[in-house]
């Protein structure tokens, strides 16, 4: 047999069956079964079945063939075509009704759908199609585009006095190509936090941004235009300092992908185990996370040769210095 039967779906004809009667004398019937793809369930079947003659082993019997005994009369589909015929645009609803009405339509509506689809009587509605994200354009230079975010440090880490009105939040930039990162954290956020936070970052990398790119929360900008007879803080500092400030479109936090994750990251290799009693404290502790988490080798940072690969941001960082500003840290 040169075919495969899948699930023993497949009909058999009467000379194959006859074969593995024959096979099946000389060999076993577990290797006649696995030979023939068969059940050995059914080569006993064969031989209880054949006499001598091959019309014993005809198939006498195919569900393909045989037609449905519910299926919709010749006098219903009448009906039906004269309905749709004298109502082009009809719906399925009107349409049951009238054929209920009239006709004394007696199947299910759902019967009904399915027949009219049958017949391309009745359009499928398409699925719309899943969004597939563009490739993004990952800059390959130091300082051309930044992202800027800001998470909630979790209430649960806080083991000091305890008290409603303490709030913590960790600000995150990160330089989009050498995936380096800046965070500080602060008790309140605001435009005068995000400019501090800003301002404390070009201190930390040693250079400005080209762009800057944030989400739409107040901290970043006015939402909407509520409040165009007044510029936000951070356009003022950007507008002053030659920075692009380009947000996201709302509600699309991918477009932030890079900072998102890296929050993700905090939250398992930091937040997770992290306990302080003060504001003091926590800064200090973020201070050693942020050189730790710098130093972690990641799977997307390579060389630009591809000579070397899994580098940390900050080996990353070195080598960006050196191609493009000669600069050696």
């Amino acid at each position: 047999m040169t075919n495969v039967r899948k699930m023993y779906k497949a009909a058999y004809t009467a000379k194959e069956k006859l074969n593995a009667i024959n096979a099946s004398k000389s060999s076993s019937i577990e290797y006649v079964a696995h030979r023939y793809h068969c059940t050995i369930q059914s080569i006993y079947r064969w031989r209880r079945l054949y006499n001598g003659t091959l019309e014993s082993l005809a198939n006498k019997f195919s569900r393909k063939n045989m037609l449905h005994p519910n299926r919709h009369t010749d006098e219903e589909i009448a009906n039906i075509k004269n309905l749709i015929k004298r109502n082009p645009h009809i719906g399925l609803n009107e349409l049951y009704g009238k054929l209920r009405l009239n006709y004394a339509y007696s199947r299910n509506p759902v019967s009904l759908y399915r027949f009219l689809r049958k017949h391309g009587w009745y359009e499928e509605v398409k699925k719309k199609a899943k969004y597939k994200p563009k490739p993004y354009d990952t800059p390959t230079h130091l300082g051309e585009k930044w992202q800027l975010d800001v998470k909630y440090v979790p209430r649960a880490c806080y083991v000091g006095p305890f008290s409603d009105e303490k709030r913590f939040y960790q600000y995150t930039v990160i330089d989009e190509a050498s995936r380096e990162r800046f965070i500080y954290p602060y008790q309140e956020v605001n435009a005068q936090n995000t400019v501090d936070f800003v301002k404390r970052a070009i201190i930390f990398f040693g250079y400005k941004p080209t762009i800057i790119q944030t989400d739409n929360g107040a901290e970043f900008t006015y939402i909407r235009q509520t409040r165009s007879d007044q510029e936000h803080l951070l356009d003022i500092f950007c507008r002053l300092n030659k920075i692009e400030h380009k947000t996201i479109k709302p509600r699309t936090p991918r477009h932030n992908g890079k900072v998102e994750r890296s929050h993700r990251n905090d939250n398992e290799r930091f937040y997770r185990w992290l306990k302080f009693y003060s504001f003091e404290d926590l800064q200090k502790q973020m201070k050693a996370y942020l050189e730790r988490s710098n130093n972690i080798p990641t799977a997307v940072l390579t060389s630009r040769d591809g000579s070397k690969k899994w580098l940390s941001p900050k080996e990353k960082r070195k080598e960006l210095l050196l191609l493009d500003w000669g600069v050696i840290e």
